[in-house]
């Protein structure tokens, strides 16, 4: 179940994933991207049997939020669910996602991985580190997943702002 929301991200009702999806309903999907302690960013490939972008490759965990949960604790669910972790993750952005499948609002939030994890193979079939430049040039693979492409834009953007408003106020 996930919360039915408006063009302005307010609950307009509880409904079936499956229905949201099918009907092209918003409702909310919470992400995290990870980092190392030397700032390497994860990425995994999803299962090649995977319902919903099989053999996508994707820069960000996360799914959708359960009814009455926030962005940021469907965030921390999803990183423990996905690689067994427990972290407090970071709002950064949220924006209106077109979505492949079907329009969405994406929360999307970081947090630095910094023990071992166990990443759940129904979820991530590979998975490696990647400095910004390689991840900057993996975004344009054909594999790469286009909500996380969208997502990647969006993210890269709002960093460059904020290092841009840190050097002028600086």
């Amino acid at each position: 179940m996930v919360e039915r929301v408006d063009d302005d991200d307010r609950v307009i009702g509880v409904v079936g994933r499956g229905e949201a999806i099918r009907r092209r309903w918003l409702h909310r999907v919470a992400t995290v991207v990870c980092r190392d302690t030397r700032g390497r960013i994860l990425v995994h490939r999803r299962p090649h049997d995977d319902v919903r972008f099989p053999g996508g490759v994707n820069f960000m965990l996360g799914g959708a939020a359960e009814p009455g949960e926030t962005y940021e604790k469907a965030a921390a669910r999803e990183l423990t669910e996905e690689l067994g972790v427990r972290a407090r993750p970071r709002f950064v952005l949220k924006f209106r996602c077109a979505g492949a499948i079907s329009p969405y609002w994406l929360g999307l939030h970081e947090a630095v991985v910094t023990g071992p994890f166990t990443p759940d193979p129904d979820e991530i079939a590979w998975h490696d580190w990647m400095t910004e430049p390689q991840l900057a040039e993996l975004v344009g693979d054909e594999a790469f997943v286009p909500d996380a492409r969208e997502a990647y834009h969006r993210w890269t953007a709002r960093r460059r702002e904020r290092a841009d408003h840190a050097r002028s106020a600086g």
